[in-house]
């Protein structure tokens, strides 16, 4: 990878070595990863993770609302984690992102392709690029022409950057990447992806990341992305038809939620048609995907997010869909320290991609 050296304060998409800990700030929660080596070519091993619920409203839209909030719940989950490790790598939303793919001569000098990269980004970055922190990553030759590259382009207005690493510091940590919640998810989705029969290799797999509000639909063949969409649908409808349903606060109906607990009637009045609703949404993701591109077929839909594991979610979206489909667990080859619960784990598997594919950043060798 080259490094976009625009007075940046951050490795934006770049790697680094420094041992870290993954961390994703979501909107309904603070999620800490870290990972270690393990002596398998190629392993990891599980050390110990933390997830911090935070306030209705401290982050919404990606933004984070209540700084003193957010570094709270940080501080809280690295303390349990009991974790030596300060330095982390976060994430940032892809609404707070433009990313765009250029195509560049091949052979240019590190000073060239910064120049070159610069004058292309005020083509397609709406602010001036002083307020904004700029980074990019060459890609490989470009498939249509053997004398250019393909440049992975990616900017965010400083704010965005700043209030994360802001929450970081607050918190005592200190930021030493900033990446992509998508990338940092397909990063994750490669140790699902050597789960599946033949790698998935020329296969089509759509992993459905159900947040707290939103629900992403990415489809990567071959380990890169060919599709993305977002849907307004997420657990926060779950959680409010809860409310409704039974009389509860948000608090009491988050709780309900997740530790059980509510009357017989829950799973036919309320869970069953949520289920059916994101199951319906899937579907239509799809069929925007199949009437958008060139493919007509995807092999595999990978579940992710807090809401994944619901429970009969995974079969309902493949009885409407019918296609295969499966909870994201990138922790199924791991190996698992003894901290780590493991039925505890499969349970949280699923809302840890982004903080998997963060923590894995450690070891990147680029």
């Amino acid at each position: 990878m080259i490094k976009g050296n625009f007075d940046i304060p951050l490795d934006f998409l770049q790697t680094s070595t420094p041992p870290m800990i993954g961390v994703d700030i979501s909107a309904t929660s603070v999620k800490l990863l870290e990972l270690s080596e393990s002596p398998k070519k190629g392993g990891y091993i599980v050390e110990r993770y933390a997830i911090e619920e935070l306030p209705s409203d401290a982050v919404s839209d990606g933004n984070i609302n209540n700084l003193d909030a957010v570094s709270e719940a940080l501080r809280r989950a690295w303390k349990r984690m009991g974790t030596r490790i300060r330095n982390v790598s976060l994430a940032l939303p892809a609404a707070a992102v433009i990313s765009k793919k250029i195509m560049l001569p091949a052979g240019l000098r590190e000073d060239d392709l910064e120049y070159q990269v610069e004058s292309e980004a005020n083509q397609y970055i709406p602010f001036a690029l002083e307020e904004v922190n700029l980074d990019f990553q060459v890609i490989g030759p470009s498939p249509t022409n053997p004398e250019e590259v393909e440049i992975l382009l990616a900017a965010s207005r400083k704010a965005n950057v700043e209030d994360r690493v802001a929450a970081a510091q607050s918190a005592g940590l200190k930021a030493v990447v900033v990446d992509v919640e998508p990338y940092a998810a397909e990063a994750a989705f490669e140790q699902i992806r050597s789960q599946l029969p033949g790698g998935a290799e020329d296969q089509c797999v759509a992993v459905v990341d159900i947040g707290a509000n939103v629900m992403n639909v990415n489809v990567l063949r071959n380990g890169q992305s060919v599709y993305a969409r977002d849907q307004q649908i997420g657990g926060a409808q779950l959680t409010q038809q809860i409310q409704s349903a039974f009389g509860l606060s948000v608090e009491e109906a988050e709780s309900a939620k997740k530790n059980g607990g509510l009357p017989e009637n829950y799973e036919s009045d309320v869970l069953t048609p949520f289920r059916e609703s994101v199951a319906m949404e899937v579907a239509r993701a799809l069929q925007f995907f199949f009437t958008s591109t060139q493919y007509n077929e995807v092999n595999y839909v990978v579940l992710a997010g807090g809401c994944a594991a619901l429970a009969g979610l995974d079969e309902a979206v493949a009885t409407r869909t019918q296609v295969s489909t499966l909870v994201a667990n990138p922790f199924e080859l791991m190996t698992l320290s003894s901290r780590i619960k493991p039925r505890q784990l499969q349970t949280d598997a699923p809302a840890l991609m982004i903080a998997c594919g963060l923590a894995m950043r450690r070891f990147d060798p680029s």
